[in-house]
């Protein structure tokens, strides 16, 4: 893969930064959350490790940004704790609806 391609990521409701290089997880995390927003997903948890708190601070950053995140915190600490942020998104407009941006389910 050269370096000009995406990196494809699959979109669940856990996202790990680990394998994300620090210049893109700011971009990383926007696209995740708009994807993640898009399928109906309100229940996410972001690992973006402990180290000095780098990508931490950009993460929340990003979130405390972004209109339609209601809340995010600390994961607990079974989950990653002040390695991982919990977060919770509005629910999208119009998700399982006909027209609406996410598939119904049978």
């Amino acid at each position: 893969m050269s370096e000009s391609e995406p990196i494809r990521i699959p979109i669940e409701d856990v996202l790990d930064l680990h394998s994300v290089p620090p210049r893109d997880v700011k971009s990383v995390i926007e696209a995740y959350l708009e994807e993640t927003h898009r399928l109906g997903m309100t229940a996410l948890r972001i690992i973006h490790g402990r180290g000095i708190g780098v990508q931490r601070e950009i993460v929340r950053s990003v979130l405390a940004q972004t209109p339609f995140v209601a809340d995010f915190r600390d994961a607990p600490a079974e989950a990653g704790g002040w390695g991982a942020t919990i977060v919770t998104l509005r629910p999208a407009p119009n998700v399982g609806q006909p027209g609406g941006s996410a598939p119904l389910l049978p």
